[in-house]
């Protein structure tokens, strides 16, 4: 009686696809996108993935709601870097260890900013990354919001598009292995918060402060003494 109990205990996985039907589910990834867009590091593929294996017909709407909720929370990225650059942004971008090629990040968005747009908002780079740097930069609003749209929809109709098609083999290879696919769902949300500082590369902080010192300090040597005039 006690054997049957425990195999019949819903292991993590089975807890994550149970909970992606709970009312508030969809509210909560929806969240979750507005986050990523300007401060959490997380992936929210780790919550839509058994969302649409659960449901496969909400896979669309599933993708409009991440898409639209990341863009509005990349307006307020934007902002953060437009207005509290000084007093938000900073802390945020060097938590990225992307403090120490900042400017040449900036120059890059001030020159290419819809390029610099649409490859931060398809790849696995930081989106608040480059929210904040488009704000600092001075890029269009419209042309941000514009490329955000395009960016990020294709980061979520694509893999949404492919759960819907594919959903079925996926489930059946998750359900064979869902003692694992809960954990590994985990780790990718505890992954994202401890590689975020790791994704730039931090270099050349010391050696910039190092000048700086030496500049305003002990490299400052008298020049020579005029020569004593003749009598």
């Amino acid at each position: 009686m006690t054997d049957t109990a425990q195999q019949e205990k819903p292991g993590l996985y089975d807890r994550l696809k149970a909970a992606t039907g709970h009312p508030l589910a969809e509210p909560i990834l929806a969240l979750i996108c507005f986050l990523e867009a300007m401060i959490v590091p997380v992936f929210p593929e780790v919550m839509l993935a058994p969302m649409i294996l659960a449901d496969r017909r909400r896979a669309w709407r599933l993708a409009a709601i991440c898409t639209i909720s990341s863009v509005v929370g990349g307006i307020f990225g934007y902002a953060i870097g437009y207005f509290l650059f000084d007093t938000i942004g900073k802390g945020i971008v060097e938590f990225y260890g992307a403090g120490a090629s900042f400017e040449q990040l900036r120059d890059s968005f001030v020159a290419n900013g819809p390029f610099m747009i649409m490859i931060g908002a398809v790849t696995p780079i930081p989106y608040k990354i480059v929210t904040i740097t488009s704000g600092v930069a001075g890029v269009d609003i419209w042309t941000f919001i514009l490329y955000g749209f395009i960016g990020r929809g294709l980061r979520f109709f694509v893999p949404c598009g492919l759960f819907y098609f594919f959903g079925p083999v996926a489930s059946n290879f998750i359900e064979k292995h869902k003692k694992w696919a809960g954990w590994v769902m985990l780790v990718a949300v505890i992954g994202g918060f401890a590689a975020a500082p790791m994704l730039f590369p931090k270099h050349g902080t010391e050696v910039t402060d190092q000048v700086i010192e030496r500049t305003t300090g002990t490299d400052i040597i008298p020049g020579p003494k005029a020569p004593d005039q003749a009598e």
